[in-house]
């Protein structure tokens, strides 16, 4: 416990301070933690010649998210989809070249893992770039709807919510995370109201608090696939970026599909 809390108050004396500032910094992070995500996925494949793969992979994840938000001052000549079926052609020959050797499943787990990552990476700096408060709502959402949900799920949860999955999770906790979500949403918008109606806050907070524990699930679905407890090790006592940012970053994901911020 005591290691968690020194690594939570590490990190918000180092990220907060990022988030906040935006800008130039904020785009390095999260090409950085996009990185350590993907590399995390890659180790976790147990890939022959993880590095060679981890470094196509990120040559790619790097131009598809530098495709639309780049780093410096030019960007590519390129489009977005036009990367993605260069993705698939280069994995394609690789297969072709190593005799299968990296197969297809290989091949098709290593462009989900790096498609994932590079669009939820995507709009979690087009959402901070349009609004640090949008962010933060986001942000602060999701956390409200793990409080929820662990807090009632410990004193009223029984009924199991998928116990193949997350033996710990409940019905109940998942029903208190959507309700602790939505009070948040409405005194957030009390306090700072949003250029958004007090309807469509509260349907979205519901939205973010369900695709948020959605998140939640996948991650625990693909961990225990490959029979590990945590992606990595980054943050002592918290595990890895993706331990730490799977729900946030599925929500994202989800998010840039309807366009709401």
């Amino acid at each position: 416990m005591k290691q968690r809390i020194l690594t939570a108050i590490v990190g918000i004396i180092i990220i907060l301070p990022i988030i906040l500032y935006g800008n130039w910094p904020f785009k390095l992070l999260a090409y950085v933690f996009s990185a350590i995500g993907l590399y995390e996925m890659i180790r976790m494949f147990g890939l022959k010649n993880k590095y060679g793969y981890f470094f196509i992979s990120l040559l790619f994840m790097w131009l598809i998210l530098y495709s639309k938000e780049p780093l410096f001052n030019f960007s590519l000549p390129v489009e977005t989809m036009n990367l993605v079926v260069l993705m698939i052609v280069v994995l394609l020959i690789i297969t072709v070249a190593t005799k299968n050797e990296f197969s297809f499943n290989e091949a098709s787990r290593l462009l989900l893992a790096t498609l994932f990552l590079a669009f939820s990476f995507q709009y979690v700096i087009q959402v901070r770039f349009i609004s640090l408060e949008a962010f933060l709502f986001i942000l602060f959402t999701i956390w409200a709807t793990d409080s929820g949900a662990y807090f009632i799920g410990r004193k009223f949860g029984k009924r199991k919510l998928w116990p193949k999955i997350s033996p710990n999770k409940t019905i109940g906790g998942a029903l208190g995370g959507i309700v602790f979500a939505m009070v948040f949403a409405t005194l957030f918008h009390l306090i700072h109201p949003f250029d958004k109606s007090f309807v469509s806050i509260v349907f979205i907070s519901l939205f973010i608090s369900i695709f948020g524990q959605l998140g939640d699930l996948v991650a625990s679905a693909i961990k225990r696939t490959y029979g590990i407890k945590d992606f990595g090790s980054i943050f002592p006592g918290h595990g890895g970026v993706l331990d730490r940012l799977d729900s946030f970053l599925f929500v994202l994901l989800m998010l840039q599909m309807v366009n709401y911020f």
